[in-house]
C-alpha cells in the first residue's frame, strides 16, 4: 500500500513536470500557406486614412515576411496547429477592391473576422464569405460595401454575431433575410442598419431567434406597422428601429421586453406613443439606460407620463415629439443622467431646475421649447461636467453670458436664434476646450472680441446674422482647426484679410452680406480644402484669380463688382455642385463649353452679366443633376440649346433678356420637373410652343417680347395644359386670333388662392435657390428677386388677338394682375370680371371695347391700378370707394363716358348727353362736373359763400331734380374727393 501511495506521487510529479516543460516551449509557427495568404491580402490594398473621429492604425504595416503571422497586428493563431482563427483589421485604414477572388478566402479556419471601419469601395459582399463555415462573429460595418447582401451568408450556422451595418445601403432581398433568420439559430447580435431593406416584411422578424440580445435595424427602409410580437424576445437588450417609416402606434407588448436596456425608435414620423402603453412601457422597463423617440407622435401624452423613467437612465432622447404642457422636474434630476434632448418641442414648459441635477449630466439640449432657464451662479456650479449644451431658441432669463465661461468643460455651445444683444462677453475665451461655437440669429454687436482668440481647439464658428462691425480680427489665423467659419449677415467692412489663406483646414468660407470692399485675397483661391466659399452680396472688386485646388462644391461670388473673364480653373472642380456668378455686371467673355466638364452641377447662375457669344449647346444634357439654369441678362447670341436629355432635373430655366433666336425645342418636354420658363426679351421666332403644356408642373412661364406669332391655340390633348401656372405672360408678340378660351378653362392654379405666403424655390438644392423674374407689375418693369407663391399674373398684352373677352376668364379668381390691353378686342367687358376679388391691376387699354363699364368692377377692393383708357366705352363710371380712387387717366379716349372722373355730366335716359370733352371747359360753360344733377354753378357758389352754404344752394336750386342723388353724392364722392374738386374749381375761376 505504501509503494502504491509512493508510485502515485513519483507518476504525479512526473506528469507536473512535463506539463510545465510543455507550456513554457514556444507555439508553433505560423502556417507558410497562411502567411502568403495574409500578405497577398496586404498587397492588394493601399493604406489610407479615413476620414473617421477616431484612433486609426494601419495594422498591415507590421506583416512582415519571414516573421510568424501569429505575432502580427491583428492575427490570432490556434496555438496547437498555428492555423490563422481570428482576424481583427478595424480601422486599419484599408482602401481599395476586395474581390471574390482574394487571398482573404482561402483562410477557411476563421472564426472571427472583422474588418470594419476601412474603405472597401466599389466593393460587394462576395459569396465567399458563406465558405468561412467556423466563423462565429463577422464585422463588414462602415466599409464602403454595396450591392446585395449575398444569400450565402445564411450558410454561417455558427454565427453569433453579425454586423453588415453602415455601409452604402447594400440591399436585402426577402428571400435572403428570410434565410438568414431562418439558418442562424445562434444569432444574439444582428447589425443591419443601413441595408436597403424596403422590400421585407416587418413580420418576417418574428422568424429570429428568441436568444437574440442586440437587434439593430436603423435606417433600413423598413415600412409597416411595428411587429406586435415582439415581446416573444426576452432576452433582448439593445432594440434600434430608428430612421424608418414604421407606422401605427409602439404597442403594448414593448412592455415584455424587461431586459430592454436601449430602446431606439427615433425618426418613424408616423409612429406615435399612446398614453397608456407609454406608460406600462416606461414603468416596466426597469433596467432602460437609453430612450430614443424623436419625432415619435407624443402629442397625446402628458408628459408626467415620463415622472417614472428608471433611475438607471442614461440618455433621453425626445426631440420634436409634439409634447406639450409642463414637463416633470424629477426627470432633469435623474442621478445617472448624461444625455438629455428635448429639442423642438414648442409646446413644452415648465423649468429647468437650478440645483440637485445629476452631477454626470454630459449633453443638454432644450432647443426650441418653452422651458425657461435661469442662468445664474448656482445653475452653472451644478453643470460642471457639461460638454454639449444646446439652447438654440429658448427662454434664458437673467442671461448674464459671462457666467458661461466657468463651465470650462463645453466642446460645443449654440446660444442661436434667441435675442442677445451687446458684446460677445470676454469670458467665453475660457472655453479652451470648445470645438463648435454657435452664435447666429442674434443681436450681438461690436466687434467680434479678441479673447475668442484663445479657442485654439474651434472647428466651427458661426456668428452669422448678428450686427457685427469693423473689420475680421487678426486673430482668427491662430484658429488653424477651423473647417467651418461664417460670418455672414453682419455689418463687418474692410478688406477680407489674405491672412484667412493661414487656415489649410478651412473647408466652408461663408462671408455673404457684409461690407467688404477691396479685391479677393488670391490665398482664398490656394486653401487645399475649400469647398464652399461664399462671398456674395459685398462690394468686391477686381477678377477671379484662378483656383490652386479642385476640391470646390459651391462657389457664390454674385452681387458684387467683380470684372474679367471666369477663370478656366472654375471648370476643373469635377465635384463642383453650385456655381453662382450673377449680377457683377462687368464680368465679360464667353461661357466656355469646358462649363460641361462640371457633370456634378446642379445650380449655374450667371445672370445679368456682360457675358457674350453663343450659350454652349451642351448646356441641356450635360448634367442629369441640373435644377437651376440661368443665363438670363447677358449678350449672348445664336440659338438656345437644342437638345434637353430625358430624365433631367431642370427646375428652373431663364434664358430672357439676350439676343436669342431661332426656335423654341421640342426636347424641352423631357424637363418633367420644370416650374420656371423664361424666354422672354430675346428674339425668338416661332409658333406658340403648344407643348410646353405636357410640362405638368409648370407655373411661371414668361415668352414675352419676341417674335412669336400665330394662334395661340394646341390639339384638344392639351385642353387642360397648364394647371400649375401662377404667371403665363405672352406679351409682346404677334399673336392673333381669338383669345386662348381653352387654356383659360385649364389655369386651375389661377383659380385657387394660396395662403402660404412663401417663396418660390427648387426643391432638390440643399438650401434652395429662389427663383427670380423680371416682369411688368402694374405698369412698371421690376425685377422679382423673390417671388411669393401667392403671386397670380396674366399677361397677354401688345399682341393682335381679336373677338371678345370671354367670360370664362372670370373664373380666374386668384388672379393679382389682368393685362390684355394693347390689341384689338371688340365687344363688352365682361361683369364676370368682377369675380376677380383678389385682383390688383386690371389693364384692357387700348382695345375696340364697347358698352358700359359693368358696376362689378366696384366691388373690387384690392384694385389699385385700372387702366380702361382708349376704347369706345360709354355710359356712367360707376361710383364707389373703389373707383373714387382713379383719376381721369384710367379712362381718357372714351369720348362717350361720363361722370364725376372725366368732369361730364351724365344724363338720365332720353335726357340730351353733353358732347363737349372734358378738356374743353372755358369761361362760362354750365356743363356739369357731378353725375345726375350736382351742378357745377352749385359747387363753385359752396366755395364762394362757404362749404354748408354751397351744399345748401345745390339742393335748393336742384332738389327737384333727383333728390336721391344728393345724398350719395354728399356722402360719398364729395367726401372722398374735396380736395380733387378744389383744385378743379380753382383752375376754373
Amino acid at each position: 500500500m505504501g509503494f502504491s501511495l509512493l508510485s502515485r506521487s513519483f507518476f504525479l510529479i512526473l506528469f507536473h513536470f512535463h506539463s510545465t516543460l510543455s507550456s513554457s516551449s514556444p507555439p508553433p509557427l505560423c502556417a507558410h500557406h497562411q502567411s502568403l495568404s495574409l500578405l497577398q491580402f496586404k498587397q492588394s490594398f493601399s493604406i489610407h486614412p479615413t476620414p473617421f473621429p477616431f484612433k486609426q492604425y494601419p495594422k498591415t504595416e507590421s506583416w512582415k515576411e519571414g516573421t510568424d503571422c501569429c505575432f502580427w497586428d491583428g492575427v490570432t493563431c490556434d496555438l496547437q496547429s498555428g492555423l490563422v482563427t481570428g482576424l481583427d483589421l478595424s480601422s486599419s485604414m484599408l482602401h481599395g477592391t476586395l474581390h471574390s477572388n482574394n487571398s482573404l478566402f482561402s483562410l477557411h479556419h476563421l472564426r472571427r473576422l472583422d474588418l470594419s471601419f476601412n474603405d472597401f469601395s466599389t466593393s460587394h459582399i462576395s459569396s465567399r464569405f458563406g465558405q468561412f463555415s467556423n466563423l462565429t462573429h463577422l464585422n463588414l460595418s462602415l466599409s464602403s460595401f454595396e450591392g446585395q447582401v449575398p444569400l450565402e451568408i445564411s450558410h454561417l450556422s455558427k454565427l453569433v454575431s453579425l454586423d453588415l451595418s453602415r455601409n452604402l445601403n447594400p440591399s436585402l432581398e426577402p428571400i435572403s433575410f428570410d434565410k438568414i433568420v431562418r439558418n442562424l439559430t445562434k444569432l444574439r447580435e444582428l447589425d443591419l442598419s443601413r441595408a436597403d431593406m424596403s422590400s421585407v416584411v416587418p413580420d418576417s422578424l418574428m422568424n429570429l431567434s428568441c436568444s437574440l440580445s442586440s437587434l439593430k435595424l436603423d435606417d433600413c427602409q423598413l415600412q409597416g406597422k411595428l411587429p406586435s410580437s415582439m415581446g416573444k424576445f426576452k432576452h433582448l437588450q439593445y432594440l434600434g428601429l430608428g430612421w424608418n417609416s414604421f407606422t401605427g402606434s409602439i404597442p403594448y407588448e414593448f412592455e415584455q421586453l424587461t431586459e430592454l436596456v436601449s430602446l431606439r425608435l427615433s425618426w418613424n414620423s408616423y409612429v406615435s406613443a399612446e398614453p397608456v402603453s407609454l406608460y406600462k412601457i416606461v414603468q416596466n422597463l426597469t433596467k432602460l439606460r437609453e430612450l430614443a423617440l424623436d419625432a415619435v407622435d407624443m402629442s397625446l401624452v402628458a408628459p408626467n407620463t415620463l415622472a417614472n423613467l428608471s433611475s438607471s437612465l442614461s440618455s433621453l432622447f425626445l426631440g420634436e415629439c409634439g409634447l406639450q404642457g409642463k414637463f416633470p422636474g424629477n426627470i432633469f434630476l435623474l442621478p445617472n443622467l448624461e444625455t438629455l434632448s428635448l429639442s423642438d418641442n414648442e409646446g413644452l414648459t415648465g423649468s429647468f431646475p437650478s440645483s440637485n441635477l445629476s452631477n454626470v449630466l454630459s449633453v443638454l439640449d432644450l432647443s426650441n421649447t418653452r422651458i425657461s432657464l435661469h442662468l445664474e451662479n448656482v445653475l452653472i456650479s451644478n453643470l460642471k461636467s457639461l460638454r454639449y449644451m444646446l439652447l438654440r431658441n429658448i427662454s434664458i432669463i437673467s442671461s448674464d453670458l459671462a457666467l458661461l465661461g466657468n463651465l470650462t468643460n463645453l466642446t460645443l455651445l449654440d446660444l442661436s436664434n434667441n435675442n442677445f444683444s451687446g458684446q460677445i462677453p470676454s469670458s467665453l475665451g475660457n472655453l479652451t476646450n470648445l470645438t463648435r461655437l454657435y452664435l447666429l440669429n442674434n443681436n450681438f454687436s461690436g466687434q467680434i472680441p479678441s479673447s475668442l482668440g484663445n479657442l485654439t481647439n474651434l472647428t466651427r464658428l458661426n456668428l452669422s446674422n448678428n450686427n457685427f462691425n469693423g473689420q475680421i480680427p487678426s486673430f482668427l489665423k491662430n484658429l488653424v482647426q477651423l473647417f467651418y467659419l461664417d460670418l455672414s449677415q453682419n455689418i463687418l467692412s474692410g478688406n477680407i484679410p489674405s491672412s484667412l489663406g493661414n487656415l489649410l483646414q478651412l473647408q466652408y468660407l461663408r462671408l455673404h452680406f457684409n461690407n467688404f470692399n477691396g479685391t479677393i485675397p488670391s490665398s482664398l483661391f490656394a486653401l487645399p480644402s475649400l469647398e464652399v466659399l461664399d462671398l456674395h452680396s459685398n462690394n468686391l472688386i477686381g477678377n477671379i484669380s484662378e483656383f490652386q485646388y479642385d476640391s470646390l462644391y459651391s462657389l457664390d461670388l454674385s452681387n458684387n463688382n467683380l470684372h474679367g473673364t471666369i477663370p478656366s480653373s472654375i471648370f476643373k472642380q469635377e465635384y463642383l455642385d453650385v456655381l453662382i456668378l450673377a449680377s457683377n455686371s462687368k464680368l465679360t467673355g464667353e461661357i466656355s463649353s469646358s462649363i460641361c466638364k462640371l457633370r456634378s452641377l446642379r445650380v449655374l447662375d450667371l445672370s445679368n452679366n456682360s457675358l457674350s457669344g453663343s450659350t454652349p449647346l451642351c448646356l441641356g444634357n450635360f448634367s442629369r443633376w441640373l435644377s437651376v439654369l440661368h443665363l438670363g441678362m447677358n449678350n449672348l447670341q445664336g440659338t438656345m440649346p437644342s437638345t434637353f436629355s430625358e430624365y433631367n432635373s431642370l427646375q428652373y430655366l431663364n434664358l430672357g433678356e439676350n439676343e436669342l433666336e431661332g426656335k423654341i425645342p421640342p426636347s424641352i418636354i423631357n424637363c418633367t420637373k420644370l416650374e420656371v420658363l423664361d424666354l422672354g426679351n430675346n428674339k425668338i421666332e416661332d409658333t406658340f410652343p403648344y407643348f410646353l403644356g405636357a410640362l405638368s408642373k409648370l407655373q411661371i412661364l414668361v415668352l414675352k417680347s419676341n417674335k412669336l406669332q400665330g394662334f395661340v391655340n394646341g390639339p384638344a390633348a392639351y385642353d387642360s395644359a397648364f394647371s400649375k401656372l401662377r404667371i403665363f405672360d405672352i406679351s409682346g408678340n404677334n399673336f392673333s386670333g381669338p383669345l386662348p378660351t381653352r387654356y383659360f378653362n385649364g389655369l386651375e392654379a389661377m383659380m385657387a388662392s394660396d395662403h402660404n405666403m412663401i417663396y418660390m424655390r427648387t426643391t432638390n438644392y440643399t438650401t434652395g435657390y429662389v427663383y427670380s423674374i423680371q416682369m411688368t407689375w402694374k405698369g412698371v418693369e421690376i425685377d422679382f428677386e423673390k417671388i411669393r407663391s401667392t403671386i397670380r399674373v396674366l399677361d397677354l398684352s401688345d399682341n393682335s388677338f381679336t373677338g371678345e373677352i370671354p367670360k370664362v376668364i372670370g373664373k380666374l379668381k386668384a388672379l393679382q394682375q389682368l393685362n390684355l390691353s394693347h390689341n384689338s378686342l371688340t365687344g363688352h367687358i365682361q361683369s364676370s370680371l368682377g369675380n376677380l376679388t383678389n385682383l390688383e391691376s386690371l389693364d384692357l387699354s387700348s382695345n375696340s371695347l364697347t358698352g358700359r363699364i359693368p358696376t362689378q368692377l366696384g366691388g373690387l377692393t384690392f384694385l389699385g391700378t385700372l387702366n380702361l383708357s382708349h376704347n369706345q366705352l360709354e355710359g356712367p363710371i360707376p361710383t364707389g370707394e373703389q373707383f373714387n380712387t382713379f383719376d381721369a387717366t384710367s379712362f381718357e379716349g372714351n369720348l362717350h363716358l361720363c361722370g364725376f372722373l372725366v368732369l361730364k355730366e351724365c344724363y338720365r335716359d332720353g335726357d340730351q348727353e353733353q358732347s363737349q370733352p372734358p378738356s374743353s371747359y372755358n369761361e362760362g360753360d354750365d356743363s356739369t362736373l357731378f353725375g345726375d344733377g350736382f351742378g357745377w354753378k352749385a359747387v363753385a357758389m359752396g366755395y364762394g359763400c362757404g362749404f354748408v352754404l354751397g351744399v345748401a344752394m345745390g339742393y335748393i336750386v336742384f332738389r327737384t331734380k333727383k333728390p336721391a342723388w344728393f345724398h350719395r353724392m354728399v356722402e360719398d364722392t364729395w367726401k372722398l374727393n374735396k380736395r380733387k374738386t378744389r383744385k378743379k374749381v380753382g383752375r376754373r375761376n
